[in-house]
């Protein structure tokens, strides 16, 4: 699988916009569900060096071209004093379950590419170490949402057909509103994120554009 820079920095709006248009259709059926912020969360996934470093395994082309809207959602949160949870995927043999199956290795908590990547100050929020592709498994992340009384979710983060897309229809499962940035995630190739965007749409999340969330 070539993997594909779909997002860029000079095409992120465009793509991104083009992307959209193609989900009309499916929020035009819930415009009822619109962001509140002061029962909104934001969900930083697995942001770590082993996505974002350019000659690590498992790169993301289209990552970096995220990481300013991101940047721009955090320091939003933050501002409003509303919650910022940040992922960090790690395992160890005894809880990869599939995950060490599925892909041949895992990322170790020793490793510093397990690290958030650096641009993104964790200390605006909650940094929440996960084992699997569900954010709300195994992990305390549904406790610290309803603790603060929280009832939406923003997803941004990578991988948008995994990490991401698992845990927001985990969200939707859980009774909370999902709002998954479309220009917030990214993957390897545009198939994998267009399908995941379609599918989520469908049943599991409203489809936005980090400018509609911070104007």
């Amino acid at each position: 699988m070539k993997r594909e820079s779909y997002f860029t920095h000079k095409m992120l709006f465009d793509t991104s916009h083009s992307m959209l248009d193609a989900l009309v259709p499916f929020r035009a059926r819930h415009t009822e569900i619109v962001l509140h912020l002061g029962r909104a969360a934001l969900l930083v996934l697995d942001m770590q060096n082993y996505f974002l470093r350019e000659d690590a395994h498992a790169f993301i082309p289209s990552a970096p071209a995220i990481l300013p809207n991101i940047q721009k959602l955090i320091s939003e949160f933050e501002s409003h004093n509303r919650p910022i949870v940040f992922t960090r995927h790690v395992n160890t043999d005894a809880d990869a379950g599939m995950m060490s199956r599925w892909w041949r290795n895992v990322i170790r908590a020793e490793s510093p590419d397990s690290l958030i990547h650096a641009s993104l100050d964790t200390s605006k929020g909650i940094v929440l170490e996960k084992t699997q592709y569900d954010a709300f498994h195994n992990t305390s992340l549904e406790d610290i949402l309803r603790g603060r009384g929280v009832e939406q979710v923003i997803v941004t983060g990578v991988m948008t057909h995994l990490c991401c897309e698992s845990t927001a229809r985990s969200a939707f499962m859980r009774g909370f509103e999902v709002l998954f940035c479309l220009d917030g995630t990214a993957t390897y190739t545009e198939a994998f994120h267009r399908s995941a965007l379609l599918n989520l749409s469908h049943g599991f999340a409203i489809p936005v554009l980090c400018e509609e969330v911070f104007p």
